[in-house]
């Protein structure tokens, strides 16, 4: 299972054209529901503000090299392997569906517009990719969802209780379980295999199209905001500034601490 390629043998009237096309309109969602939530709750500019705020408060400046050394700090420690969070088990639980996403779709692009023939194989290593990223996002965003959310951990709420900043994690939970879900079935010749595909398509629209109202959007706008906030502790602006409180936000659900914690 895990070395065939899920998408080389499409379910009735989806043509890999079609599938190409249904990527694209996804890619497309992605990037207009980003531009509509920074334009809608002005997150550019309260950025750019804050960005400006620091450089008056500067007291001293940041040289070219030392830029630079920020930047590669802020890629390998902030970007790559999550620092923001404190906590172990969050940051694992964090990081397995971060790269597993990134797995998943790299892979997923790559097997739809190169590789929906059966006569022409695709590579092991990009199927297994396929398969183990879409896993990463299960066992990531299941230990999130029903151990480690600080609601349901530490406050006692059910493991149902869902907000809207939910949105994000369920559809992409759902998405990434159904396409599992349908690619063993398919492997098996089930009869629900189409049915299952096409509910994958339905929670994977819900995931590209839900971006203005999910929390989604907010993976662009974390690196540089770990970058400025850098910046502007080497510029000294910060401290003028109060520390931020400890937020327990993963997967851009945030929620009120709890009162012990």
């Amino acid at each position: 299972m895990f070395t065939e390629n899920p998408f080389a043998e499409l379910p009735g009237f989806v043509s890999p054209e079609l599938l190409q096309g249904y990527v694209i309109v996804m890619i497309c969602l992605v990037a207009g529901g980003t531009l509509f939530d920074i334009v809608h709750k002005k997150s550019a500019r309260y950025f750019f503000n804050n960005w400006r705020q620091s450089k008056r408060n500067a007291k001293r400046t940041v040289s070219g090299s030392e830029m630079v050394s920020l930047f590669v700090k802020t890629a390998l420690v902030d970007w790559l392997m999550s620092a923001e969070f404190c906590n172990a088990r969050r940051r694992v639980a964090h990081l397995l569906t971060m790269y597993g996403f990134l797995a998943h779709v790299i892979a997923t692009v790559i097997l739809v517009f190169s590789y929906t023939s059966s006569a022409m194989p695709a590579p092991e290593l990009l199927v297994m990719a396929w398969y183990l990223g879409g896993l990463m996002v299960c066992l990531g965003g299941y230990w999130f969802w029903f151990f480690i959310r600080v609601d349901v951990a530490a406050e006692g709420h059910g493991p149902f209780r869902l907000i809207r900043a939910d949105l994000f994690i369920l559809s992409l939970l759902a998405s990434t379980t159904l396409g599992l879900a349908w690619a063993w079935m398919q492997s098996n010749d089930s009869g629900w295999a189409n049915v299952m595909f096409y509910l994958y398509l339905i929670a994977t629209t819900l995931l590209f199209g839900s971006v203005p109202w999910s929390k989604f959007s907010h993976m662009f706008y974390k690196p540089a905001a770990a970058l400025q906030k850098r910046i502007s502790q080497a510029d000294g602006s910060r401290n003028n500034l109060p520390e931020p409180a400890d937020q327990p936000e993963i997967f851009g659900s945030s929620r009120e601490l709890p009162r012990h914690y």
